[in-house]
């Protein structure tokens, strides 16, 4: 197989996460090639903490929501898996304690939000991954180099935002 044939294989998963009104978190996650063309979308149902889980988990509740729940439910029914996950906000980072790929934050590259994360430059965008996980770096940077230099890594995460809103809209749910 020559590397262009692998470059078009390349599949990234953009999985983000809105709040409705009621403090509940929906999650979405789609998959594209590497064009951003859509292979796979699922979505979750709202997933809603009382209150004594808001007291005992503290400040974990919403990371643990969006990553161990959210995000690796979504993982877990996706037919057509990703190389690269791509999130909308560091809590859901978290989801790559349960995820067998690596996961990066994609923020602006003139993003002045601080992290002292690691992080690589793909396209237009600064991407920060797991502490924990360095390791990923290399698998990253094979990947990253599929990538045009005027990538915009958010764009898809948007349309997954877009798309949640959508679907609560039409459920009746007020979106927050």
């Amino acid at each position: 197989m020559s590397s262009t044939d692998k470059a078009e294989q390349v599949r990234l998963g953009f999985l983000a996460a809105i709040e409705t009104r009621d403090r509940a978190f929906v999650g979405g996650l789609l998959v594209t090639d590497r064009f951003g063309r859509p292979l796979e979308f699922q979505c979750t149902t709202p997933v809603k903490p009382n209150r004594t889980q808001e007291l005992l988990y503290g400040p974990t509740l919403v990371p643990f929501i969006l990553g161990e729940l959210l995000g690796k439910t979504l993982l877990d029914r996706l037919q057509v898996k990703p190389h690269l996950l791509f999130v909308d906000r560091v809590e859901t980072l978290q989801v790559r304690s349960v995820a067998t790929i690596p996961v990066l934050w994609a923020l602006e590259r003139t993003s002045k939000e601080a992290t002292d994360k690691p992080s690589v430059d793909i396209g237009l965008n600064r991407c920060v991954f797991a502490d924990d996980f360095e390791s990923d770096r290399d698998v990253i940077k094979k990947h990253a180099a599929v990538f045009a230099n005027d990538a915009n890594l958010r764009e898809p995460l948007e349309r997954v935002s877009e798309a949640l809103k959508e679907t609560m809209a039409s459920a009746g749910a007020r979106v927050a």
